[in-house]
């Protein structure tokens, strides 16, 4: 049986201070049974990605053990950040990779909600393939109204938490947890402050406003205050990240804006690289196995 390897990519609302993001990385650091990969910090969106893999069971532990430093260490109170959020530990997404079936993250992150609760006594909502219903798929939807509106929102019955009372932590505010496929987080700066040309790209690429499909895009601004075209391409299989940025670059000319650079926030799958190798090099019949490197870790 192929060893369990699970990828977890909790989003965590602060960005700037350097203590804070150490000391939740740390957590993860310390757990027996996984592996730390990726750290990567937004002062602009005041958020920090952080990627790790493992046995279901250690990513887990790591998960709530980070959270539990998170909650110490963070005040919602008083964020401020370009990014969408819902708490201080924003979203935590189970992916599996290897030897675990999407079915057992489902579970896994369903146990792990109950646990945060339990132990943090932070609301929880489930999305992607752990969604309790249609509508809380998608982590835009369930982040409406974002932290500032989520006392309000909880009133509702149709927005009462998946697990937990239906009000927010009083600092943390809420977490959402999930199972889903491999996402890429892509950003593009544009050659503009302007943000009204970011979020007028964004709407013709999201595929919620018509555009491509599997992807979320929002103008925001950059930490360098540029403007910026924030996408998650949820699926690289159906929209390969080359598709993406074309678009945004078409799209930014209408206005006159060129592209000045992109960045993945956190890792990508050497697949998706490959295929933009394949794009803009107009690589003939290139395959994954010429990669040295990808050859080297078959053998």
């Amino acid at each position: 049986m192929p060893q369990q390897l699970v990828e977890c990519v909790p989003n965590f609302s602060e960005g700037r201070r350097r203590d804070v993001i150490d000391a939740i990385a740390d957590e993860i650091r310390r757990t027996p049974g996984v592996r730390l990969l990726d750290v990567q910090a937004d002062e602009s969106h005041n958020r920090c990605v952080i990627t790790f893999v493992g046995g279901l069971a250690a990513v887990k532990t790591a998960a709530l053990a980070a959270s539990r430093r998170a909650v110490e260490r963070i005040d919602m109170s008083v964020h401020r950040g370009e990014h969408p959020r819902l708490g201080a530990v924003d979203v935590i997404p189970l992916v599996p990779i290897s030897g675990v079936t999407m079915d057992e993250c489902i579970a896994a992150a369903m146990d792990l909600g109950r646990q945060i609760w339990d132990t943090l006594r932070i609301p929880v909502y489930f999305y992607a393939e752990a969604a309790s219903r249609p509508e809380r798929r998608r982590l835009p939807d369930i982040r409406k109204g974002e932290y500032e509106g989520l006392a309000q929102k909880m009133v509702d019955p149709a927005w009462a938490p998946d697990v937990g009372e239906p009000k927010p932590h009083p600092t943390a505010g809420a977490t959402v947890i999930g199972a889903r496929r491999p996402l890429i987080a892509y950003n593009i700066n544009l050659a503009t402050d302007d943000v009204e040309v970011a979020k007028k790209v964004a709407r013709a690429a999201r595929e919620s406003s018509g555009g491509l499909l599997n992807v979320q895009a929002m103008g925001v601004v950059s930490e360098d205050g540029r403007a910026q075209v924030s996408m998650n391409l949820l699926d690289y299989t159906d929209t390969p990240v080359y598709r993406a940025f074309e678009l945004v670059r078409i799209e930014a000319a209408r206005y006159g804006v060129e592209i000045e650079e992109s960045e993945v926030v956190g890792m990508i799958p050497l697949d998706a690289v490959v295929d933009a190798a394949r794009f803009y090099l107009r690589l003939r019949d290139f395959r994954r196995e010429q990669i040295l490197e990808a050859k080297l870790m078959e053998e």
